[in-house]
């Protein structure tokens, strides 16, 4: 059993996460079957070979492979299915790239350890990452180590598999430690894929922030600063391998004393990440003394009156995405790569059972414009993956009404429906911008 079976499907933009551990309730949770990828993936990566995907982002399930986390032998059926699911991405010339930790862990190591802010899960996760590494050394050359890293910050639970209280005096220093854990983890994760596979590449994820100071005013300016700074904290210690001068004033300021054992610091300089993945799919704004609050993929700031807005409240910005490519290659000058961005909406079949998603055509064809321009203003960028390529349980909302993918799925949010699967208008359309590598939008 993993985490990520307990979390109450619900806003996971709230700041406290509601967490069941019953699974024997009557409840249903749509992320159990969710769409039965597990049973189906044959099917679905047929459909994207149909496509002309030259990639897939998809995760190894840390339960799988070691079932409580602490286990000294991995478990070989879990082995088996991702030599299965990565032999059928081969077969169709599909690359694998693979996040070792995707918002799951075994939720043993939450009942026994407290999670992430327990040291002794270091060892376990380069345990498994080894584990990995090893097995699937000549299938997979492209590696994330921790989805959206940043995220265990204002999302604990998910993020860090903590149950922690919002605004606890411990807070924020249970959660920075759990973060210097996550840093050393993934730098032994680095050091481990180097030497197992010498020609492969492994990155960290981010759940990009972007936004803007509300006014020209210099408290706006600042604030804006603070909050960006809030995520840009962990790229700047996996990018460029050491804690920034303003965090270590935040943690002085906050009384937070993060524990470290000798080598730590060595660790964190000598292997940094080899490129910056992140999620894209809004930008906010953010002032001082804020009138309103929105939220969407883990950010909170006022609304921008020059963008439009998704049915679930999240503003359009592909012009962000141009900025953010920009501010993050001057920050790193290292490889970044787009693997997650798209638009959640609720589609509906028509009268003829087709799917006319000309919005998320609008919303990817904006921000591929925008990517190109980055790409033309001297940003070295690795890839651009959609979210989703096929519509799946969501999770900031945990629903299947919110779709992003090219493939309809048909099954609701109460799990009613025959999981069939049928191709959107945006899947053609895509089908065509990969065909002319983008110059046919």
């Amino acid at each position: 059993m993993c985490t990520a079976d307990t979390l109450v499907c619900g806003n996971i933009n709230e700041r406290l996460m509601n967490i069941s551990t019953d699974l024997n309730s009557e409840s249903y949770y749509p992320s159990h079957e969710a769409i039965d990828f597990y049973h189906r993936y044959q099917e679905d990566i047929a459909l994207f070979a149909e496509m002309g995907f030259k990639a897939l982002r998809t995760s190894i399930a840390w339960s799988r492979i070691f079932p409580n986390g602490d286990d000294l032998e991995p478990n070989e059926k879990g082995l088996e299915f991702y030599d299965r699911l990565f032999d059928e991405l081969i077969k169709h010339q599909i690359q694998p790239v693979i996040t070792l930790s995707h918002y799951e862990m075994p939720l043993h190591l939450l009942k026994k350890y407290g999670g992430w802010k327990n040291r002794e899960l270091v060892g376990f996760f380069e345990r498994y990452a080894r584990t990995v590494f090893q097995r699937y050394k000549d299938k997979v050359k492209l590696w994330v180590t921790f989805n959206e890293i940043n995220v265990v910050r204002v999302m604990p639970y998910l993020g860090g598999g903590m149950l922690l209280k919002y605004g606890n005096p411990q807070y924020l220093h249970e959660v920075y430690q759990a973060a210097h854990h996550q840093f050393v983890a993934s730098s032994l994760a680095v050091k481990a894929c180097h030497e197992v596979i010498p020609d492969a590449k492994i990155g960290m994820m981010m759940a990009s922030n972007l936004s803007y100071p509300k006014t020209c005013n210099p408290d706006d300016v600042w604030q804006n600063m603070t909050s960006e700074r809030e995520t840009l904290f962990f790229s700047d210690v996996m990018m460029r391998g050491y804690y920034p001068s303003y965090i270590k004033r935040f943690f002085k300021e906050n009384n937070i004393e993060i524990d470290m054992v000798p080598g730590d610091e060595e660790l964190i300089r000598k292997y940094t990440a080899d490129f910056l993945s992140f999620s894209y799919y809004m930008s906010t704004v953010i002032a001082k003394e804020p009138e309103e609050q929105i939220t969407g993929n883990f950010s909170w700031g006022s609304s921008n009156p020059y963008l439009e807005t998704s049915d679930w409240g999240w503003q359009i910005d592909p012009v962000g995405m141009r900025i953010l490519l920009n501010q993050l290659y001057d920050r790193y000058q290292k490889p970044l790569f787009i693997v997650e961005n798209g638009l959640g909406a609720a589609d509906h079949p028509d009268a003829h059972g087709e799917i006319v998603d000309d919005y998320r055509i609008d919303y990817l064809r904006s921000h591929i414009r925008a990517m190109k321009e980055a790409i033309e203003d001297g940003v070295d960028l690795m890839g651009y993956l959609p979210w989703g390529c096929i519509d799946l349980v969501s999770c900031s909302t945990g629903e299947m009404k919110k779709r992003y993918g090219f493939i309809y799925v048909d099954k609701n949010n109460e799990g009613e429906g025959t999981l069939e699967r049928s191709r959107k208008k945006s899947f053609h359309w895509y089908k065509n911008v990969i065909k002319s590598n983008g110059l046919e939008l």
